[in-house]
């Protein structure tokens, strides 16, 4: 199972994004746990996630996250697809970095 961690200002901006990711993985029957946290909280999930987003809002912290996380795929979700909470076209992009 999957651990995808989204990430933004204070972990609260994401959670319809949460919610639409955890449909579309329903829908696909792929396993998974998809939370949102605040992007301070990033570096506590270094060991445990499979991959980390960050919303548009936190993209600016890329490099710092990707810094802190070595190992953990970290990427910053389309503005757009944030913006049209399209969690079908997001798990989309998160099974192909994870090469699934």
């Amino acid at each position: 199972m999957k651990r995808i961690v989204l990430l933004c200002a204070a972990g609260m901006s994401t959670s319809l994004l949460v919610r639409k990711i955890r449909e579309a993985a329903e829908k696909k029957n792929y396993e998974c746990t998809v939370n949102a946290y605040a992007i301070a909280e990033a570096e506590s999930f270094k060991d445990s996630a499979d991959i980390m987003l960050l919303g548009p809002q936190v993209r600016f912290q890329l490099n710092n996250v990707k810094d802190a996380c070595p190992g953990v795929p970290v990427e910053s979700i389309d503005p757009v697809l944030y913006g049209q909470m399209n969690g079908e076209k997001v798990l989309e992009h998160i099974i192909s970095i994870l090469g699934e």
